[in-house]
């Protein structure tokens, strides 16, 4: 059979696609080197739980489109990320808050808290006699200070780029976001929750009614399958979310990425550490983060229901060939390499490169789906 658009890769963006393509009577197929569906998004049940297999996913969006979107294909539940820094066994809320602030300094007013960060600002910039930033550290200093710098921030980003703050561009911490008020919710979008039936089930009902085919890597030489070298048999147009990088057979050399390693573990316990995740902000832990599962589903005393619980540790690492990249490092020399690419890539004509390794950009889950249909919206005016 022959189809309207093969797409590479069952993630966010190819599903949006897929979804926007067939209901306007196109036929498509989706291939995924992976024997699942849905991209990083895709949970395991273990236990009765749902783990995150790669990492947390929050949706969270003030995009009303977008929300309307995804409603289609699930509820949603009414969690809110709290986050919990724990430094050397000290425990502060994030992101930066009032809590934070009395848990740091033991002060209790906003006006207290905003004298602390100006005069922890005045005191970095006479120290270190800057003008501009030249380094990530001299950035968090001269936005909150020595102190909230030392425990929450200057270990943690360390582990997460394997490299020491002064030698990581400012610009990957433009900002630090400070509330003066009591408010522990991490993000500020209007809609946010985690799918009640799971991503899969979200994933799967974008995907009704096209053809998938699972452990199909594009770039593997079979004629029975679509790839590389053969697609345009099979379809009249491409939707390409892998690395652009490798569509072009790395001709201009290789994009950098961190990813992550996973380590999962089953616990006989009902109640592991009482929040979805916990950075460990400290080198005391070789890991960032600890992702307890259920309390992304369970609230209250309802994680008590299952006597077990499924914790994730997880661990920043370099990337090599056969790692699954997550984090483009958006440096000069990386986005000027991606430049090559990406002119190369609009010149093609029935190929359209989207999601978070094609455009070597990294997107949140709603971004991702924004796009991809925005995306659509422009392939169909062109």
């Amino acid at each position: 059979m022959r189809y309207d658009y093969l797409i590479v890769g069952s993630g966010l963006f190819g599903a949006t696609f897929a979804y926007c393509a067939k209901q306007a009577g196109k036929s498509i197929v989706v291939i995924d080197s992976r024997p699942h569906i849905g991209g990083n998004v895709y949970q395991e049940n273990v236990e009765g739980i749902n783990v995150h297999k790669y990492g947390p996913h929050v949706f969270h969006t003030s995009n009303e489109e977008v929300w309307k979107f995804v409603n289609q294909f699930t509820k949603f539940n009414h969690f809110e990320l709290h986050t919990i820094a724990n430094y050397k066994g000290e425990l502060y809320n994030l992101p930066f808050n009032m809590n934070t602030f009395h848990q740091m300094w033991e002060i209790c007013t906003p006006e207290e808290a905003e004298k602390k960060i100006k005069d922890a600002r005045r005191e970095a910039k006479e120290l270190l006699k800057f003008d501009e930033p030249r380094n990530l550290e001299e950035q968090a200093l001269s936005l909150v200070g020595r102190d909230i710098y030392k425990k929450l921030i200057k270990e943690y980003t360390e582990k997460q780029w394997g490299r020491k703050c002064t030698d990581l561009p400012s610009f990957i911490i433009r900002r630090l976001p400070v509330r003066f008020t009591y408010d522990n919710n991490y993000f500020n979008d209007i809609y946010q929750g985690i799918p009640i039936d799971g991503y899969n089930k979200m994933i799967e009902k974008m995907l009704e009614g096209v053809d998938v085919m699972l452990n199909t890597n594009f770039f593997d030489s079979n004629d029975d399958k679509p790839n590389c070298k053969n697609w345009r048999n099979f379809a009249d147009k491409l939707v390409y979310t892998g690395k652009i990088d490798d569509f072009f057979g790395n001709c201009y050399g290789n994009l950098d990425y961190r990813t992550v390693r996973f380590e999962t573990e089953i616990i006989n316990k009902p109640n592991y550490q009482g929040v979805a995740i916990m950075n460990f902000t400290s080198h005391d832990a070789p890991y960032t983060r600890i992702m307890e599962h259920k309390h992304f589903e369970k609230f209250g005393n309802e994680v008590y229901d299952n006597p077990k619980t499924a914790i994730t540790r997880e661990y920043s690492v370099e990337y090599e060939t056969g790692m699954e990249p997550y984090y483009p490092i958006n440096n000069d020399r990386n986005m000027e390499l991606y430049a090559k690419y990406k002119a190369l890539a609009d010149k093609e004509t029935d190929i359209i490169f989207g999601g978070r390794l094609a455009e070597y950009k990294y997107y949140d889950m709603a971004p991702t789906i924004e796009n991809a249909l925005k995306t659509w919206k422009k392939h169909m005016i062109v």
